[in-house]
């Protein structure tokens, strides 16, 4: 469970104060992804951020009990000078998991031979994104976090196997993935909610939030 109590986040654009929410509460139970519509630069980045603990509200209180992946691509706790090896073995400590099982997985995912034994700073942007996804996948969450859906790399055969891992781990998990398209949400979520103005509506249906999302865009 993920439960937002009278949360705040604003930030100062150096003309105005931006507001992304205001004085906002919510709960998004395991067992019931929902996806969130929110046009761009509204603060749906911000509010992932939140959820994982990268970013405190101004005010309120932020609670989870369950385990909370990091965003989807984000690369936070990976250390460029290391290898895509040494890297994935360093988190998996720090969740305490088999560093072994971790390294092979993320090995066989990413399928980049060589490249998996040399600094992740030497990657280009396709590697890195193919290896953090690995990465994700490899630890097992509660909640997963996605950002605007899942990134597609030019190799059909990591978004292939990497697609057919992230549905099978869905079956058990609860996603919680936000967007400014409905078709991006209905891929993973049959409810959703709506951010404008500083606040989070939330609908037992994607029709419902989709209907709103399009009356008041």
């Amino acid at each position: 469970m993920i439960e937002f109590d009278n949360v705040s986040k604003s930030f100062w654009t150096g003309t105005q104060r931006k507001v992304i929410l205001d004085r906002a509460s919510f709960r998004i139970e395991l067992g019931r992804s929902m996806g969130i519509l929110a046009p761009n630069g509204t603060g749906k980045t911000t509010i992932i951020n939140m959820m994982c603990g990268l970013e405190k509200p101004d005010e309120g209180t932020i609670r989870t009990e369950c385990r909370v992946s990091f965003p989807l691509g984000f690369m936070g706790g990976i250390t460029p000078s290391l290898s895509a090896n040494e890297n994935a073995r360093f988190i998996a400590r720090i969740y305490g998991l088999d560093p072994d099982y971790v390294e092979a997985f993320c090995r066989w995912l990413t399928d980049i031979d060589e490249y998996f034994d040399m600094p992740v700073g030497t990657y280009s942007a396709g590697m890195r994104s193919r290896f953090t996804f690995s990465l994700m996948l490899a630890l097992e969450f509660d909640i997963y976090l996605i950002d605007e859906g899942m990134p597609a790399t030019t190799d059909p055969e990591f978004n292939r196997k990497a697609g057919t891992v992230l549905y099978e781990r869905l079956k058990s998990a609860t996603v919680i993935v936000v967007s400014h398209q409905a078709q991006t949400i209905e891929k993973f979520c049959h409810s959703a909610a709506v951010l404008r103005d500083g606040k989070l509506y939330q609908f037992e249906t994607l029709e419902e939030a989709k209907q709103y999302y399009d009356y008041t865009a």
